[in-house]
C-alpha cells in the first residue's frame, strides 16, 4: 500500500460518548505501530481535538473567535495499541478571551495521560518571531524510505516499513535519520522536513483550522527527543534503548493558513539538557516562507545503554 495520512485521521476521529468522571467525553483508539506501546502523539492530539471540541465561540477557518494557543501534559502510563482512549474534558473556564480546559485519558479504568488546555480570541499588538536556520530543501534530502533502502540493515520488517512509510508523514532529516546509526557527530540539533503522505482529510467534529492543529500536535512527538540521542550517540537501533515521553508543552503562536499543514514544514529542533535518564527537548515548526507557527518543548525518559 502507498504511504497515506490516513493513520492521523483515525486517531483524531473520536467518538462521543458518556463521560463518567467530568463534564464531556469523546473515544478515540490508538494507531498501530510496531512498539509495546501506543505513540504518544495519539494521546496527545486525541486530546487536542476533544478540548477543542468543547470550546464556545470556537475560530472559524478565517482566524475569528477562540483558537488553540497552549497545552502542558504528563504521560502517565503506556497506552495500548489499537483500544480504545477515553478522553473525558473537565470545562474550567469560559470568559470572553480565554477558556481553559483540563483533558484525562482512561484506558482500561487507569488514567494514562492529562492535560491542560488553553484557547484565546487573539489581540492586535506589534509581532516578532523567531527565524528558522538555513537549511536545503526537502527535496534535496532522501525520504525514510530511501535511507532504509541505501543503508544495509537487519531491522525487523515491521519497524523498517513503520520507519519508511507508516506514520502519516513524509520526515527527511539533516542530517540524515538515526535510525541505524548517529550521522554529523554529537550535535545538540537537527531539522526534519515534515509533510503528510497525501492531504489531510476532513475529520468529523473539527474545522480545518482546528484539523490543522491537531496535525501538528500529532507530528510533533516523532522525533522532538532525536536530538537528545545525537547527544548520547545513540541511534534508535541501538540495543537495549529505551524511550518514553514523560512530560509535554506546545505552544500555538498562530492559526496555519489553509494549505499549510498540507505542505512542508521545518521541524527545527535542539537538545536542551541530558542526565539522570532523562532528556530534554525543543522543537519550534516554521512554514517555508519563515512563519513560526508553534514551539514544542518535551522530557523524556532516556536509556541508552
Amino acid at each position: 500500500m502507498s504511504p497515506t495520512s490516513e493513520t492521523f485521521t483515525a486517531a483524531v476521529t473520536l467518538r462521543e460518548t458518556r463521560p463518567e468522571h467530568h463534564d464531556v467525553a469523546f473515544t478515540a483508539t490508538t494507531q498501530p505501530c510496531p512498539w509495546p506501546k501506543a505513540y504518544g502523539g495519539d494521546l496527545v492530539a486525541a486530546a487536542v481535538a476533544a478540548a477543542m471540541r468543547t470550546v464556545p465561540d470556537v475560530a472559524t477557518d478565517a482566524g475569528n473567535g477562540k483558537s488553540l494557543h497552549s497545552t502542558h501534559s504528563y504521560f502517565m502510563r503506556p497506552a495500548d495499541i489499537g483500544a480504545d482512549v477515553t478522553c473525558e474534558v473537565e470545562v474550567l473556564r469560559d470568559g470572553r478571551g480565554y477558556s481553559t480546559r483540563q483533558v484525562r485519558a482512561y484506558q482500561r479504568g487507569k488514567a494514562v495521560y492529562v492535560a491542560l488546555a488553553s484557547f484565546a480570541t487573539g489581540e492586535p499588538g506589534e509581532t516578532f518571531s523567531s527565524r528558522p536556520p538555513q537549511v536545503p530543501g526537502p527535496e534535496e534530502l532522501p525520504t525514510s524510505a530511501q535511507h532504509l533502502a541505501e543503508h544495509p540493515h537487519d531491522l525487523p520488517p515491521a519497524a523498517a516499513d513503520y520507519w519508511g512509510g507508516g506514520r502519516s508523514f513524509d520526515l527527511r532529516h539533516l542530517p540524515g535519520p538515526l535510525y541505524l546509526d548517529v550521522e554529523g557527530g554529537r550535535a545538540p540539533h537537527q531539522a526534519v522536513w515534515v509533510r503528510p503522505f497525501d492531504a489531510l482529510r476532513p475529520v468529523e467534529g473539527l474545522s480545518r483550522a482546528q484539523r490543522d492543529l491537531a496535525a501538528l500536535a500529532y507530528v510533533c512527538d516523532y522525533t522532538i527527543l532525536e536530538p537528545v540521542l545525537r547527544v548520547l550517540g545513540a541511534p534508535w537501533s541501538r540495543p537495549g534503548l529505551v524511550t518514553a515521553s514523560l512530560d509535554h508543552a506546545m505552544w500555538f503562536h498562530q492559526v496555519p493558513a489553509e494549505g499549510d499543514l498540507d505542505g512542508w514544514l521545518l521541524y527545527a529542533q535542539d537538545a536542551d539538557h541530558a542526565g539522570s535518564g532523562r532528556g530534554l527537548g525543543r522543537g519550534r515548526f516554521f512554514t517555508p516562507d519563515g512563519r513560526h507557527l508553534a514551539t514544542v518543548v518535551q522530557e523524556g525518559l532516556v536509556r541508552a545503554s
